[in-house]
């Protein structure tokens, strides 16, 4: 009896199992489980301290001393306990950058650590880092320069088989798991290499023989994902800004700029901004980024770094748009992050987490227009607010333009909306609607595209609603992962410092407050600090910090703004044909326009700017700002500048380099080493991108 009833109760089973509703067939192309891994992280820290920290360069040249790396107080563990309290995951450690210094005692060279005064040859900077992350519980990558500017090897295939794989075996086999490989760009040009200077020049596709160094990787760090200009797993996004496309698809076609190879260093980065809908594979994008304006620490850049709105911000932008935020961070001489450093990542973590902390969606009633196969237990939206970030609201094969009521049972105020999809069945929306029930109307309050692996809205002002309706548009049936309904705590925004067309200083709020103080001094601002009412006169320079109070004396961030001596009475001249209105956009104050004539190319090398100040002034540094068109033509990226008291005889003061100024063009500021009177300066463009004029947004001095 006990056994017909078994049987009876098994075949009443059959039709459900039989006509349960199947999962969505995957869209596209598809996440491997390291890119997963890797997306889920969504904010690490690429770690620049090395050589250069000590040289006070952004890339070292590959001659400075070994005796000249001797970090004081250098802690990993310091350092990456203030990366976790910022809610960052993990790290990526620059084990060698150009200037091929490596951070481990490895066996393919002479120029390593091992070599150093740190722990008298028996450190190991690489390994301090795992250990860091070990115990913290923080992801490790590594960052291994390809291009080295000390080994007489590079130009050679020799280099790339018997030092650069090899210093890649090294760091894979003896430094734990890694969560990603990342790959740089930069190749060929100017160095030391061995003992002498010169310039090697290498074919940027097929030099490194890039299929066969990732073989390595896939073969001894499996889980770890490859991060290159196009890929194979995370592509670049195209600036070094922290900034990914409105829209930016998971998926990308990468193209290249020569050729039929698109690989580092030979790609057309500016399509990575918004990557490809339905492209061939599934790259991903990472916004780089540094906290400060360089990657390497240089004293003259203290008080420069971003806010912790200011990283708020870049997290919306990169995060909230499906990529990963790769923030650059960078020890001090001491082998430390600055107090300034840790104090804003700290107080960004702090934002993040109380942003986060309440998903105001949570007890909400969910309605769909459509569950698939009627199944909710499966697909239904009551998966949007659960801890799964891969169980999903799925609809049914014909309905790719659902809509679901979201009731929160009472008004709440928010003004942050996440939405997720599944992307483990590929990258299925094309665009949302978001609509609010307001004073008996449904109004719109955002409206995107490209969803992914994360959305982030951060809307212009708060919204109180009890009702949200969102209408999802797509190709295909959707599974959408998360919805959530988030408050960012309210804050005052650091003010604006600019220098007005009359060549003023002036501080401005894009909010009323109660007052905005200031300093010139080099100190920070306080509740004592100068009131500013008006603009006023910086002549010879200077840095300006200051900050807003509101009604109740809550204050708002510092920013820092550094000028430039004021160019009243300056005149320009250049020793290349020039029309003078054009000429004379190189000192206007103004950064958006520029000096570059196009159509007048020259075969001379002679290609200067030629400064008459009016009077002798005293100089500490000269500054170049590139072109901020985000285009690369004109830019100048090798250097002689001189002084003169009579624009006849002059004296060469600075030479060098103005290094990743293509990705990151910043203003340049370069310290003469001791101050100079003089009332002519020049400046000699030595070496220029992709053209033989040179682009000059401002040059300046300090």
């Amino acid at each position: 009896m006990r056994f017909s009833t078994l049987i009876i109760t098994s075949f009443l089973f059959i039709p459900v199992i039989l006509f349960a509703q199947s999962a969505p067939k995957p869209y596209g192309r598809l996440p491997s489980e390291r890119q997963l891994h890797w997306q889920e992280t969504e904010m690490y820290s690429i770690i620049h301290f090395s050589m250069a920290t000590f040289s006070d360069k952004e890339w070292g040249y590959g001659d400075e001393p070994l005796s000249s790396f001797a970090p004081s107080h250098f802690d990993a563990s310091k350092i990456l306990a203030t990366v976790k309290a910022a809610g960052i995951k993990g790290i990526v450690v620059v084990a060698k950058h150009h200037d091929g210094f490596c951070l481990w005692p490895t066996k393919t060279t002479s120029h390593n650590i091992s070599n150093t005064p740190y722990k008298n040859g028996k450190g190991d900077i690489v390994k301090e880092y795992q250990l860091a992350c070990k115990k913290l519980g923080l992801k490790m990558g590594i960052y291994c320069s390809p291009w080295d500017r000390n080994n007489q090897l590079y130009g050679d295939r020799k280099y790339v088989t018997e030092v650069y794989r090899k210093q890649l075996t090294e760091l894979y086999l003896n430094y734990g798991d890694l969560f990603m490989s990342w790959h740089d760009g930069a190749n060929g040009g100017d160095g030391f290499y061995g003992g002498a200077r010169s310039q090697r020049k290498i074919d940027k596709s097929n030099y490194y023989g890039w299929d066969s160094t990732f073989r390595i990787t896939r073969k001894l760090q499996s889980g770890a994902a490859i991060f290159g200009d196009a890929g194979p797993d995370v592509r670049w996004i195209g600036n070094e800004e922290g900034v990914a496309g409105e829209p930016c698809w998971e998926t990308f076609t990468p193209h290249a700029v020569e050729g039929d190879n698109p690989t580092n260093g030979n790609v057309k980065y500016w399509e990575s901004v918004n990557g490809t809908r339905d492209g061939k594979y599934w790259i991903p994008a990472e916004c780089d980024v540094p906290l400060r304006p360089g990657w390497f620490y240089h004293q003259s850049e203290d008080g420069q770094s971003k806010t912790p709105y200011q990283l708020v911000k870049l997290y919306y932008e990169s995060v909230g748009r499906g990529a990963c935020l790769d923030l650059g961070l960078s020890p001090d001489k001491s082998g430390l992050l600055t107090m300034e450093d840790t104090k804003n990542l700290k107080d960004f973590g702090a934002i993040i987490r109380s942003t986060f902390a309440v998903n105001l969606a949570k007890q909400a009633k969910f309605t769909a227009s459509d569950v698939r196969g009627k199944n909710a237990g499966l697909f239904g939206p009551q998966h949007l607010t659960d801890p799964d970030r891969y169980s999903y609201w799925a609809t049914n094969d014909n309905v790719a333009h659902p809509q679901l009521m979201i009731d929160l049972k009472r008004p709440e105020v928010f003004n942050v909306i996440r939405l997720r999809e599944n992307i483990k069945l590929g990258q299925r929306i094309d665009s949302v609607r978001i609509d609010a029930f307001i004073d008996n109307n449904w109004v719109k309050i955002a409206g995107v595209t490209s969803i992914g692996a994360n959305r982030l809205i951060r809307l212009k002002t708060n919204i109180l609603a009890q009702k949200i309706r969102l209408s999802v548009f797509a190709p295909v049936c959707i599974a959408l992962s998360d919805f959530g309904l988030f408050k960012e705590p309210d804050h005052l925004s650091p003010p604006i410092i600019r220098k007005t067309k009359d060549g003023k200083i002036e501080i401005t709020t894009d909010a009323p407050v109660r007052a905005l103080r200031y300093t010139i001094d080099g100190k920070s601002p306080g509740i004592l600090s100068k009131v500013y009412n008006g603009p006023f006169s910086l002549v010879d320079g200077g840095t300006v910090k200051a900050l807003s109070f509101s009604n109740s004396q809550k204050q708002s961030a510092v920013a820092v703004t550094t000028f430039d001596q004021d160019k009243n009475g300056w005149s320009v001249s250049s020793s290349l044909p020039s029309i003078p209105e054009a000429l004379n956009r190189a000192i206007d104050d103004n950064e958006q326009t520029f000096w570059f004539d196009e159509k007048n190319e020259q075969e001379s090398d002679i290609r200067e700017i030629i400064v008459d100040m009016g009077k002798p002034k005293l100089i500490t540094a000269f500054t170049y700002l590139p072109r901020q068109d985000k285009k690369p033509e004109g830019i100048i990226n090798s250097y002689e500048f001189y002084t003169s008291d009579d624009g006849k005889t002059w004296s060469a003061n600075s030479i060098g380099e103005f290094a990743n100024i293509i990705s990151n063009p910043i203003k340049q500021v370069v310290s003469l080493g001791k101050p100079i009177t003089a009332r002519y300066f020049k400046l000699a463009a030595k070496r220029i991108i992709n053209n033989r004029n040179p682009a000059i947004a401002e040059i300046g001095i300090r």
